[in-house]
């Protein structure tokens, strides 16, 4: 975290900041002149709509060959790739099914992905905001951690393989995780609990914007600790916020590798997280949820893929 910012997390943080980057921010925008994605392949989750949808448009403008769009509903799926393939002829959108509330979903896509034959980005954007407490039925736990948190990891997890056995230690592929500027929001109470996954599925625990900050929270403690353990020549992983378009296709195509290397992406910058990962406090939150999700995810066999990409060094 030696890494110098032009503002401090807690500057950054400020809604009086946070108002100021919305009003006057100027994204950047990527040309083909600068980047030419042809005969490249990308995985983007939610791409039909919102967001995901607007990052396969630019992706596809770059001249990328191939789109792949996760989604939970591929009815919904097929009405974003039919406006994505508009005035396109020659590239192609392809839309898998993709439920993040399903650990087995999680997996049946990634054997899925494990059979192209090449794939170069991953940008990871699906998310929900529960108004209510909902536990998954399928896993025991609340369904904002579920799917925006634990889900999400299984997913890094799951893919980077993948990415690393398509491409090259000199020319590595990209993955980029979704978050939110809004993490630097959560109270993240449940911080000092004995169990970090116990406490969030409390109901008295629960309140709903607080606990989709958290769980994107999660997200930026877990990307820091990933990006330690995975080296940038097997895949380069990175954070990008949400609610800006050209964002994601700014932290997959641009940067280099140990510049961008488990960092935030803003407005083609490196910009700071929430405070609380550079805080003293953020070494033992980590550590916890680390083992938390390693051992949830246990089933997966986690741990062993992390080690045999740690030993590509």
């Amino acid at each position: 975290m030696a890494t110098t910012f032009d503002i401090t997390p807690e500057e950054r943080a400020s809604v009086h900041a946070f108002i100021k980057r919305q009003v006057s921010r100027e994204p950047p925008i990527t040309l083909r002149k600068d980047v030419d994605l042809a005969g490249k392949t990308a995985i983007v989750t939610g791409g039909n709509t919102g967001l995901g949808f607007e990052c396969c448009k630019q992706l596809l403008d770059l001249g990328l060959s191939r789109v792949i769009i996760a989604v939970r509903s591929e009815a919904k799926g097929e009405a974003g790739q039919k406006l994505l393939l508009e005035g396109r002829s020659f590239q192609d959108v392809e839309v898998w099914p993709l439920d993040l509330a399903l650990y087995r979903s999680v997996q049946s896509f990634a054997e899925r992905a494990a059979t192209l034959n090449q794939l170069h980005i991953v940008i990871h954007n699906s998310g929900v905001s529960k108004a209510t407490f909902d536990i998954n039925p399928s896993t025991g736990h609340e369904e904002d951690i579920q799917i925006n948190y634990l889900s999400a990891a299984l997913f890094a997890i799951l893919l980077l393989p993948i990415l690393e056995s398509n491409n090259t230690p000199e020319r590595p592929g990209r993955f980029v995780l979704v978050n939110s500027e809004t993490s630097a929001w959560a109270s993240f109470k449940e911080r000092n609990s004995t169990s970090l996954l116990v406490a969030f599925d409390k109901p008295e625990n629960f309140v709903n914007m607080d606990r989709y900050w958290t769980s994107k929270l999660l997200g930026q403690f877990f990307m820091t600790e990933l990006a330690k353990r995975v080296p940038p020549t097997v895949a380069v992983i990175n954070c990008d916020i949400t609610g800006l378009a050209h964002s994601s296709p700014d932290a997959a195509v641009n940067h280099g590798l140990v510049e961008s290397h488990g960092h935030y992406i803003e407005d083609g910058k490196l910009q700071p997280m929430a405070p609380i990962i550079y805080k003293a406090e953020a070494e033992n939150i980590t550590k916890q949820l680390w083992r938390e999700t390693m051992n949830e995810l246990a089933f997966a066999n986690v741990e062993e893929i992390l080690q045999s990409l740690s030993s590509k060094r």
